[in-house]
């Protein structure tokens, strides 16, 4: 199959490389223009540019996907099949281009997390089991007909990183079964069921601010959701500290938002129970373990 991929983040490096270790023919990407660091004006390439380029691939980094020059150097590549994995919005002159169509690779099970952030949005709702889905694009966001699906199991250690790469790999072997699939025609595409569908909208500042006001176990999936980025977060004395690990505590008594400290203990009193936090970040420092940190800062006096 002569195949154009499109997508943009880490999470697609193992699919790409299982596809051109195949028989398949990877014949171009498409991912998001550069972006330029603010400090030091480097420029930036997203990791399947990278990629692309290490392998001699042509790169296409359209500025609107419904710009005619670039749908209709799409068309010159005469593509079987797109395989998009965690990329824009495409619209259908661009999805129906090949032969085959194209088919996306969703960080759930569909019709459940529909959306940006599927894989966080499980953890931070306290989900046992998430896992991938391959389907045809349609018009709606996230809602075509399904090509397979597998289940993974969510760990109780596991957090957003950890998930990612582990979904990472096991997309890596899905994309590839997809499009043998879609090559010998041996697939039937199953419906979605609009009617449990469920929202994973894209992460903003405002949902990773630590209320304690709610149970530590629904701050902990939130945390664990959030880790390692954007990263959970909260407030003292007027600086910013980011929480990237943290323990149930149920034997502690504190009042909410209430903080007990020692030489390796750092505890905040929740709607129910409290949490150790185990590894933070002090804005503009590095992330440490909790008794690194309050070895080396003062922020927290001891209780």
């Amino acid at each position: 199959m002569n195949i154009v991929f499109l997508g943009s983040p880490d999470f697609c490096i193992p699919i790409l490389e299982k596809i051109y270790n195949s028989r398949h023919k990877i014949l171009a990407v498409v991912t998001p223009t550069d972006k330029i660091r603010a400090r030091g004006h480097q420029i930036l390439y997203t990791p399947v540019k990278n990629f692309a380029l290490s392998k001699s691939i042509p790169v296409l980094q359209p500025e609107s996907l419904k710009d005619s020059s670039f749908i209709e150097q799409l068309k010159s590549y005469n593509a079987d099949l797109f395989v998009v994995v965690a990329f824009r919005i495409l619209p259908k002159e661009v999805y129906s281009l090949p032969k085959h169509g194209s088919f996306n690779l969703h960080g759930s099970l569909l019709p459940k997390y529909r959306g940006a952030a599927p894989i966080q949005w499980a953890i931070i709702n306290g989900e046992k089991e998430t896992g991938l889905t391959t389907f045809a694009l349609a018009d709606k966001v996230d809602t075509g007909n399904m090509y397979m699906q597998e289940k993974m199991p969510i760990e109780t250690d596991d957090d957003f990183g950890s998930l990612h790469d582990k979904l990472s790999l096991l997309g890596a072997d899905m994309v590839l079964k997809t499009i043998e699939l879609i090559e010998a025609g041996s697939f039937k595409l199953l419906k979605q069921d609009d009617s449990l569908a469920s929202p994973a909208p894209k992460i903003s500042k405002e949902m990773c601010l630590l209320d304690w006001n709610k149970p530590a176990v629904e701050l902990k999936n939130l945390i664990r959701g959030l880790s390692p980025v954007p990263a959970a977060f909260f407030y003292h004395e007027n600086k910013l500290i980011k929480v990237f690990k943290v323990r149930i505590n149920t034997e502690i008594k504190l009042n909410t938002g209430e903080i007990f400290s020692s030489d390796s203990q750092l505890t905040i009193g929740c709607g129910a129970d409290a949490l150790d936090l185990l590894e933070i970040q002090l804005e503009g420092k590095k992330k440490l373990d909790i008794q690194s940190f309050l070895r080396g800062n003062k922020l927290f006096s001891k209780n």
